[in-house]
């Protein structure tokens, strides 16, 4: 039932946008996982990935990055 409800949801979310054909370099672990996530979930990798951004867009998430000064870490050795 809750596969239905993703395939469901996905396949409205589809039919509202028109996509644009992209070129994106991602980890293998990355896609691996997305590939894994749409074998259970019967839908496919791309349109998980799609939604996934998608719903990082509508809730305007940032990531949270940490940037370390080689100084800082030579201090602590």
């Amino acid at each position: 039932m809750a596969k239905e409800k993703v395939a469901k949801a996905l396949k409205k979310a589809k039919h509202h946008a028109v996509k644009e054909h992209i070129t994106i370099r991602l980890d293998p672990s990355i896609l691996d996982y997305f590939k894994k996530l749409a074998k259970e979930t019967e839908v496919p990798y791309q349109t998980l990935i799609n939604s996934f951004l998608a719903d990082c867009a509508a809730k305007k998430a940032r990531p949270i990055l940490t940037w370390s000064i080689e100084e800082e870490k030579q201090k602590d050795k």
